[in-house]
C-alpha cells in the first residue's frame, strides 16, 4: 500500500457464509446450548475470520508503539516526558508488565520508535521507525503535518504487516507508550464524537483533583487553538500523536491479514475510533481485550457497542491488556477444537 486512501479503502468484507455450520458445530458440544457464554461467541467470530470450522491462533504478536507528545512538557502528566524513553529502554531490557505478561502467555513482544524524544542510536531489539523527536506543541501549532501524519499511517502498516508475515502469525495485539497520550486521546475523543472535555478527561497516570483541573485547562487551551472540521484525518493530524497513527496503521494490515485483533486499553481504543470511522468493516476483526479504568472509556465501549473480555481494573496501558485477554480467545477456539460432541462422548441430548 503506498497511500492513506488505498488503506483505508481495502476491501474488508469478510464471507459469513460458514456461520451456521459452525453455530451448529458449537451447539452440539457436551453442553447446553450457550452454556459456555461468550466463549461461543468468540469462537464464532474467530472461526468466521478464519473460514475454518478448525480455528487455530497461531504465533500472537504483541507491537507496542512509542512516542512522545510536544504539549507533555506544559505539565499533562505527574510524569515527566523522558519516562518514554525509559520504558522503551525498560521493554527492550525486559522489565516492564508488558514483557512479563507476554512471558507468561507465549506471546512475542515488538517495540517500535514512533517519535520517542530520544536517540536511542542503532539499539538493537528496536523497530527504528521514528518520524520525529515527538509531536509539536499543540497550544501553539499543529501536531504534525499531512505529510508526517500518512508517514505514520503507512508505517505502521508495513510494521504490522512484516511482522505478520515474518512470524507466520494470524493474532496480533497493539500497545502504546507515551506519556500526555490519555491527555491527548481524550482530546482526539472530544474532538471526534463532539464531546465536552470534561466528559472524556481522566486521571490518567494517576492525576490528583489539583492535576486533573490543570490537564483540563491546558487540553481546552489546545482545543480552542485550533479550528477543526469533523474529518478524522484532519483531527488527527491536529492534535495527535505519532504512536497512535501507527496503531490506525497497524490495524488495517492485521484487518488485510485475516488476523484476529486485540485492542488494548483507552488509548488503543481511541486508536481503533479512528480506524472505524475511516472503514467499519475493522470491527470484524477485532476483539476488546479489557474496560480500562480511565474514565472515558467505558462511554466510548457503549458508542462502539463494543463488549470487553475483561474487567480488571487496570489502566497502564503497553498492551498489557491484549496479553491478557489472549489466553481467553485461545481456550474459545481450544473448545471448539477439542471437546467431544453428543454422539462423539455417547451422551444423550434433550430431545
Amino acid at each position: 500500500m503506498s497511500s492513506i486512501k488505498e488503506i483505508i479503502s481495502q476491501n474488508l468484507k469478510l464471507d459469513d457464509s460458514i456461520k451456521e455450520l459452525i453455530q451448529k458445530k458449537i451447539n452440539l458440544k457436551t453442553k447446553p446450548i450457550g452454556s459456555l457464554g461468550k466463549l461461543e461467541e468468540y469462537a464464532l467470530k474467530i472461526s468466521i475470520i478464519q473460514n475454518t470450522d478448525s480455528p487455530k491462533l497461531e504465533n500472537p504478536q504483541i507491537i507496542v508503539f512509542a512516542s512522545d507528545h510536544g504539549i507533555a512538557k506544559e505539565g499533562l502528566s505527574p510524569f515527566p516526558q523522558e519516562v518514554t524513553f525509559q520504558m522503551v529502554m525498560n521493554f527492550l531490557n525486559g522489565g516492564a508488565a508488558i514483557n512479563s505478561f507476554c512471558k507468561s502467555n507465549e506471546i512475542e513482544l515488538n517495540v517500535v520508535d514512533a517519535g520517542v524524544n530520544y536517540d536511542f542510536g542503532n539499539i538493537e531489539g528496536l523497530i527504528h521507525s521514528k518520524i520525529s523527536y515527538g509531536t509539536k506543541n499543540i497550544l501553539h501549532e499543529k501536531a504534525m503535518s499531512k505529510e508526517e501524519l500518512e508517514k505514520a499511517i503507512l508505517s505502521g502498516y508495513k510494521i504490522t504487516d512484516k511482522i505478520l508475515d515474518n512470524s507466520n502469525s494470524n493474532t496480533i495485539g497493539f500497545g502504546e507508550m507515551g506519556i500526555g497520550n490519555t491527555g491527548i486521546s481524550s482530546l482526539l475523543m472530544s474532538k471526534l464524537l463532539g464531546l465536552n472535555l470534561t466528559e472524556t478527561v481522566g486521571r490518567g497516570t494517576g492525576s490528583d483533583d489539583e492535576q486533573l483541573m490543570k490537564k483540563i485547562s491546558i487540553l481546552e487551551k489546545a482545543s480552542n487553538q485550533h479550528k477543526t472540521s469533523n474529518e478524522p484525518l484532519e483531527i488527527l493530524e491536529t492534535f495527535g500523536g505519532f504512536e497512535i497513527a501507527m496503531i490506525i496503521g497497524g490495524i488495517f494490515a492485521a484487518a488485510k491479514n485475516k488476523s484476529i485483533i486485540l485492542i488494548d486499553g483507552f488509548i488503543v481504543s481511541i486508536a481503533y475510533l479512528f480506524a472505524y470511522k475511516l472503514n467499519p468493516e475493522i470491527k470484524n476483526y477485532s476483539f476488546f481485550s479489557h474496560l480500562s479504568e480511565e474514565k472515558a472509556h467505558i462511554s466510548l465501549l457503549k458508542f462502539l457497542n463494543q463488549d470487553p473480555i475483561l474487567k480488571l481494573n487496570m489502566r497502564l496501558g503497553e498492551g498489557t491488556g491484549a496479553a491478557l485477554a489472549y489466553p481467553i480467545l485461545k481456550t474459545a477456539v481450544g473448545f471448539l477444537n477439542d471437546m467431544a460432541s453428543f454422539d462423539e462422548a455417547g451422551v444423550s441430548n434433550k430431545e
